[in-house]
């Protein structure tokens, strides 16, 4: 048997698949297997500091369910259930509802699984983005804020990214928190509990789920027909040649973005009439919404529409002599004709429907069929290159001829399991909002300093001559740190940086612990916390040696990581903000230091193996060939498969080389003179800048063939400078594209001297004004 948690990193599943089993031959071998390698220890991926395995299936289906806010359970089943939790205590807590008969509420239940040093916040999928700066910040109306303080589930319903396996999610500060035995335990329990639960609730859908009400069906009905009459005026714009084409885009180019852009709309429209017709009991729905199985375009498909088939990123292209159906006429570029399905699953597609969408659905198996073998080859050739990189006993990470690849993994010795994502307060905030986090104000009246300090610190402070000039230092060093951190992350966009010991978890597990609320006056000077920072970081040692390129090397390790602990825990922070006593900023910093000592990689760690299926394995996940820039050209870019084999083979010709360059001053905000930079740059040939070419048979050079050209020819011969007698009666035409010739910021005689100059005596080159109506060489 096989818990069902296991099935995602494994890609299993239970429809005939085969597993290979390792019977270690040592007591050496089977001991490492069971220590290193158990199921528990690799709940966090060091590819990305996430849990692998998270609650998937009918149980996140449950969870949900049972963590809405009407849900009760009575005395009787409230037992039953906690016969299936084995870290039940025995002891049962107290009721929610006493009146008529005592109910707990679904919630409850849950807080008996979370560990009791769980502290989270998060929110549930459908949670509104302006709520938590509005007055419904801690009520949360529709229940979406998800609030576990102590291990109890205070507020909001569970889904998949509490419960997932995103960064911060439940699973990983179990974790984090209470160790691998204890996560991989809450993982099981939750299990236990809640399908056990869901025997009682119970989850089944029926054909009722996928039917919607008449009107929903009318409001479908009208927005196709819309869309499709849009498509229709379209097509009959480009009949009389009435179609202008956007830049960059050729004028068929431009006609199938058009319509595109009228079909995905109508699917957009349909899909979310779709889904708003559902009620909150469909069980559908249920799935979608706690994140189990299926998404919103699934809804739409099955009720709406299905939409338009695409192979290779176009419409159906034409597979017979202009058309793609014999069941069409011929040159119908309609929805109908080019694979825009506009029934529902749900109704049946017809069969010239059924028919794309079989070629749309191929396409898809060949493409998955082609991609396991390109990046099964390549994750074997990085697997092969790296195998034998490790961390060695001195923290070098080292091959196996002991060649050197980094002095220390990483360039800051952690392990990647061991950091999370952690925002620095300075970095993002503006100057005056920065100062009012992170100044701690002496000058303030006593009043005010009274509200969060004892009577003595604050004489202290006053007594003490060399406290302004430390509180000064302290800014001083804040604001030295922000401008660095800003040169380092100078374009980020997420303030998010990768740093062990979550500091924010840490000091909100220090209130619970130390009991401390927002009106605690506390003990601790503004100057001790300095001096305790200062003493902190210098024990937070990666790399020891006292040379000059040691202590280098080691400043730059903690570099980041100092700087986050100076402005989380500035005087300003902990005393205003966090109201901390002695003894909790102690308990913090001693914590502080432990973690970071355990976050540091363990010696004999693999990584270069580590690496090489880091990025192996999201390249099986990729797409063969993108193409979900249809149309841009700009953004032609080759994608997926093809680009990382290009990288990786270190392809001396790329398909689609291209280059971003920036420009300083005054030429980066006026268009026309980027381009005249761009001009000067690239490569330009004639090819680039011809409308069309033609070939005629013109023997006399004089009176041309081409009535068009007689008049610029007759101007062009008035003052005769070489001898005609001896031009070819061949002619090559050249019309040029007025508009690129302009953009480029060419003239006819430049165009004219790089032909002379490349073919000399062999051609003879005559051409137009660069005022004329068409260039022509």
């Amino acid at each position: 048997r096989l818990n069902l948690s296991v099935t995602t990193p494994y890609n299993a599943d239970f429809d005939g698949d085969e597993m290979n089993l390792h019977l270690p031959q040592s007591i050496e071998a089977k001991a490492e297997l069971s220590e290193l390698m158990m199921v528990p220890r690799l709940l966090i991926t060091p590819q990305s500091n996430r849990p692998v395995m998270g609650i998937v299936q009918d149980t996140l289906t449950a969870v949900t369910k049972m963590t809405r806010r009407d849900v009760f359970l009575d005395k009787c089943e409230f037992m039953n259930l906690l016969m299936q939790l084995p870290s039940w205590n025995g002891h049962i807590p107290q009721a929610a509802i006493l009146k008529p008969k005592p109910l707990w509420t679904g919630k409850q239940l849950f807080s008996l699984i979370l560990p009791k040093e769980i502290n989270c916040v998060r929110t549930h999928a459908t949670h509104p983005d302006n709520e938590d700066n509005s007055s419904f910040k801690w009520i949360s109306p529709g229940d979406t804020k998800v609030l576990v303080e102590n291990g109890q589930l205070l507020s909001g319903i569970l889904c998949k990214r509490t419960l997932g396996t995103s960064p911060g999610s439940l699973g990983h500060v179990v974790f984090m928190e209470c160790g691998h035995e204890i996560a991989g335990k809450f993982s099981y329990y939750i299990q236990l509990v809640v399908n056990n639960w869901l025997l009682i609730e119970g989850h089944s859908i029926g054909i009722g789920d996928t039917i919607a009400d008449e009107n929903t069906y009318r409001n479908i009905q009208e927005s196709i027909q819309q869309s499709k009459q849009e498509v229709q005026e379209v097509i009959q714009l480009s009949h009389h040649d009435q179609l202008v084409s956007e830049r960059s885009n050729s004028l068929r180019q431009t006609f199938e973005n058009m319509v595109n852009r009228h079909l995905n709309d109508a699917h957009k429209r349909t899909g979310s009439s779709a889904q708003n017709s559902l009620s909150n009991f469909n069980q559908l729905k249920a799935m979608v919404v706690s994140g189990a199985k299926g998404s919103l375009i699934n809804i739409s498909q099955i009720i709406a529409c299905v939409g338009q088939q695409n192979v290779e990123g176009k419409r159906i292209p034409f597979g017979f002599k202009h058309r793609t159906l014999p069941h069409f006429i011929k040159d119908d570029y309609g929805p109908e004709a080019k694979g825009f399905v506009e029934n529902s699953y749900l109704k049946g597609l017809n069969p010239t429907e059924f028919f794309f969408h079989a070629m749309a659905g191929r396409e898809g198996l060949i493409d998955t069929a082609v991609k396991t073998a390109e990046t099964g080859y390549i994750q074997r050739r990085l697997i092969k290159a790296m195998e034998s990189v490790m961390v060695k006993y001195d923290g070098t990470v080292r091959n196996q001829k002991e060649q050197l690849i980094q002095f220390i993994y990483g360039e800051d010795g952690l392990a990647a399991e061991n950091v999370e994502f952690q925002s620095i307060i300075s970095l993002k905030s503006s100057n005056i909002t920065f100062e009012n986090l992170c100044k701690f104000n002496f000058i303030d009246d006593e009043k005010y300093l009274r509200q969060y300090l004892n009577d003595d610190i604050i004489h202290d402070l006053f007594t003490n001559e060399n406290s302004l000039q430390i509180l000064n230092n302290e800014w001083y060093q804040l604001c030295q740190d922000r401008n660095h951190l800003r040169k380092i992350f100078s374009n980020i966009n997420e303030s998010q940086i990768v740093l062990p010991c979550n500091i924010e978890r840490l000091i909100f597990n220090a209130r619970k612990i130390f009991n401390i609320s927002d009106r605690t006056r506390s003990n601790l000077s503004p100057i001790e916390i300095i001096q305790g920072l200062e003493e902190l970081i210098k024990r937070l040692i990666i790399i020891k040696g006292n040379d000059r390129l040691s202590q280098e090397a080691q400043h730059n390790a903690i570099m980041l990581m100092s700087i986050l602990i100076r402005s989380s825990l500035c005087s300003r922070q902990v005393l205003q903000v966090h109201h901390l006593t002695a003894d909790a900023f102690n308990w913090l910093c001693e914590e502080i230091e432990t973690r970071f000592q355990q976050a540091q990689v363990q010696p004999g760690e693999m990584v270069g193996v580590l690496a090489a299926q880091s990025i192996g394995e999201p390249a099986t996940q990729m797409t063969l060939n993108t193409f979900h820039y249809a149309g841009v050209s700009a953004k032609n870019v080759t994608l997926g498969v093809p680009r990382l084999k290009e990288i990786i083979n270190l392809s001396k010709t790329p398909k689609t080389p291209s280059m971003t360059i920036f420009l300083t001053d005054q030429t980066a905000n006026d268009i026309n003179k980027c381009k005249q930079v761009l001009s000067h740059i690239e490569y330009c040939s004639l090819g680039k800048i011809t409308a069309n070419t033609s070939i005629y048979y013109d023997p006399n050079p004089r009176e041309t063939i081409i009535e068009e050209d007689q008049q610029w020819i007759d101007i062009y011969y008035e003052m005769p400078d070489e001898n005609i007698s001896k031009i070819s009666p061949w002619l090559l035409r050249i019309e040029l594209d007025k508009n690129k010739i302009i953009n480029k910021t060419l003239t006819m005689e430049q165009i004219y001297e790089k032909i002379s100059k490349e073919f000399g005596e062999d051609l003879n080159v005559i051409f137009t004004d660069d005022n004329a109506e068409k260039h022509v060489l």
